[in-house]
């Protein structure tokens, strides 16, 4: 087989890479496309081992975006940085791949170099001698930037572990509401929240006219029929330390609802853009395991 089949053969796990490093389907094509540009202007004669080469060239490529973009000051992609049609495209690509639109925005929070090292190696099993010459660097620095990608990807300090059993019971709650609203389940939402519930949101996540606070359980189990599609694109995960589910359409993070609790009921809910200096963690500690 010619080096120019073998890449083709190989293109959509080198998409599937270049979008777990790079978060955008569209920048991931660009990547694989300029690999496939410079495969054909190389030497094929020094070509041993054929994926390896494709492996290094696009994450080299996807490495250099995320510098560039760090440099722009575009680091993370946030959803309102975004036209709508990359957006949509993007919300396809994690249906057809099954990605974690958690994993995604918490790989927003590494520098280049650890998100490169992490998807080689943890998603993609790359070796780390071969990681090392994607980042110019040595294995056992490729190893230690992995392994910090890692610990801060799964949330696990001390203060996350003493957190994750206080507020166990109130994650089932938040799971069921998300559940409730994506399914369009009315009643189940009433009973989830407390009679007197506020509903309170930023005026910008808003539709022209949508009141910026809404009270009581039926009138904020109903508005979540207009919502439908930010329902659906949410995910449970802390924020700042607060029981919250992240808005995340095409794994790009838009907005936090954190949630307050009265007597396992939710007593208020509120909705405000995620700034690139919040702090987001799974779940619980470890909780990557499970993204």
């Amino acid at each position: 087989m010619e080096l120019i089949e073998e890449f083709e053969a190989e293109r959509a796990r080198l998409l599937s890479l270049a979008h777990r490093i790079l978060g955008s389907a569209e920048d991931a094509e660009d990547a694989v496309q300029t690999a496939w540009v410079r495969l054909q202007a190389a030497d094929h004669t020094r070509i041993r081992t054929p994926a390896a080469w494709f492996t290094t060239v696009t994450a080299r490529l996807c490495l250099d975006q995320l510098r560039a973009r760090e440099r722009r000051g575009e680091t993370p992609l946030f959803a309102e940085m975004l036209p709508g049609d990359r957006i949509a495209v993007d919300e396809e690509f994690l249906r057809r791949d099954k990605v974690s639109r958690a994993l995604m925005v918490l790989l927003d929070k590494l520098t280049p170099t650890q998100r490169v090292a992490y998807v080689l190696h943890d998603l993609f099993g790359v070796p780390f001698r071969e990681i090392a010459d994607v980042l110019d660097t040595t294995p056992t620095n490729a190893k230690k930037l992995a392994s910090r990608a890692r610990q801060r990807l799964e949330g696990t300090d001390p203060a996350s572990a003493e957190e994750a059993p206080r507020t166990s019971g109130h994650w089932r709650i938040v799971d069921a509401f998300l559940s409730a609203a994506r399914g369009g389940h009315i009643d189940t939402l009433i009973t989830l929240m407390a009679p007197e519930v506020v509903r309170a949101a930023d005026p910008a996540l808003l539709p022209e006219g949508g009141a910026v606070e809404v009270v009581g359980n039926h009138a904020v189990a109903e508005e979540t029929r207009h919502f439908a599609d930010r329902v659906h694109a949410s995910i449970p995960m802390l924020v700042n330390g607060a029981v919250a589910a992240v808005i995340a359409p095409g794994g790009h993070p838009i907005a936090a609802i954190t949630f307050t609790f009265e007597d396992d009921r939710i007593a208020r809910i509120s909705i405000a853009r995620l700034k690139p200096t919040d702090e987001v963690r799974p779940v619980r500690p470890g909780g990557l395991r499970t993204l």
